[in-house]
């Protein structure tokens, strides 16, 4: 006993068996939590018995360990060692940045894309109908993120050009690349990267509106649960939930416009390609439209859209692009485009400018 005493202790007197075994449970207790923590309080382990010494060692252990903590921490989550704590506080800031461009308002990001990357790059399209060459030679360039608008007067080639882009037909020459694919070699991939809105869209108008989005979400590979939760959020974003049990035949033009780009959007598709998507919309659907764009293209989403309304285009888009006559004599952002002229300005100047009314007289004297 007075061996197992100097040994344990460095005591010459004897401690009490019922002292040593508190003792000796003890020792172990601390080891094991300065070794969890990865530091050198092996050499503070207690040398005498103490009266106070179980109070002392609760009261030490909570501090070791969160002092320990702050310093081993990256090393065991992170890897890299020499990553101080300082620099631990900062990364969560850094992680939760991303989020706060999409909360934020759109003007703000809207001159500044959420990246320089390409999601659809055309080259070089080119299209013709018999004798008449309905597109020459349109390249593109569409940054994500990106609100990109096409204009240009009636016959100037827009509904071809984009219904080449979403694989809808066939460009004579050309390449067309959506998020790097080949939307030709590859048209299955692409196409799952695309959602679409067509000029003189047909829909199954025999199926209801729930129907529809649901055949158009399971077509996407959807679940039933994520079609179902999906469906509910575009009827309320676009204000038709009590038209879903309806026929789409028995839909208004306005509404029709409404569930094919409902379902256009229900797979979460990263590029949004709209021909004429507010035509024949009121305005205050249009306005709520707009806004789930915006807020889509704020969260990374990229939309291109065509419209004859200039100050649509000037409102909600960051880039734009003229074309006349199968060509694009424009593009850039909108800044750029315009000048120092508004926006439907230059696009007049480049059409042709303005025609003089001559030879209308007859218009003046009324037939009664």
């Amino acid at each position: 006993m007075a061996a197992n005493a100097t040994e344990g202790d460095g005591v010459t007197s004897p401690p009490k068996k019922a002292a040593t075994k508190p003792q000796a449970k003890r020792t172990p207790a601390v080891k094991t939590a300065a070794a969890a923590a990865g530091s050198s309080t092996r050499s503070a382990s207690p040398r005498a018995p103490r009266t106070t010494k179980p109070r002392a060692t609760k009261a030490a252990l909570p501090v070791e360990t969160t002092a320990t903590i702050e310093v081993a921490a990256p090393a065991e989550v992170d890897a890299p060692a020499e990553v101080a704590a300082p620099a631990e506080v900062a990364a969560p800031a850094v992680a939760d940045a991303p989020a706060q461009p999409a909360a934020s308002t759109v003007a703000a990001t809207r001159s500044t894309p959420s990246s320089s990357a390409s999601v659809l790059s055309v080259t070089g399209l080119y299209k013709r109908f018999g004798e008449t060459v309905a597109v020459d030679g349109v390249s593109l360039d569409v940054k994500e993120g990106s609100f990109y608008g096409i204009v240009g007067p009636n016959g100037a080639g827009k509904t071809t050009t984009l219904s080449m882009v979403t694989g809808l037909l066939r460009p004579d020459a050309g390449q067309v690349l959506v998020h790097g694919i080949d939307a030709w070699s590859d048209p299955v991939r692409a196409k799952r990267a695309i959602g679409v809105l067509p000029d003189k869209l047909r829909l199954f108008d025999r199926l209801t509106g729930a129907q529809l989005l649901h055949y158009s979400g399971t077509l996407r590979g959807l679940s039933a649960k994520t079609v179902r939760l999906r469906s509910a959020d575009l009827a309320s974003a676009f204000g038709i939930e009590d038209a879903l049990d309806r026929l789409v035949a028995d839909y208004s033009a306005g509404m029709t416009k409404k569930i094919a780009l409902a379902a256009a959007m229900i797979h979460s598709p990263r590029l949004l390609v709209l021909d004429e998507p507010f035509e024949s919309v009121d305005p205050v659907s249009a306005a709520n439209v707009i806004e789930i764009l915006q807020r889509y293209a704020a969260a990374g989403g990229t939309v291109v859209l065509s419209s004859h309304g200039m100050d649509l285009i000037q409102r909600v888009c960051d880039s734009v692009a003229i074309i006349v006559q199968g060509k694009v004599l424009a593009a850039g952002t909108i800044d750029e485009v315009r000048g120092e002229q508004t926006l439907e300005e230059r696009f007049v100047d480049l059409a042709g400018g303005r025609k003089a009314a001559e030879g209308m007289e007859w218009l003046h004297s009324f037939s009664d």
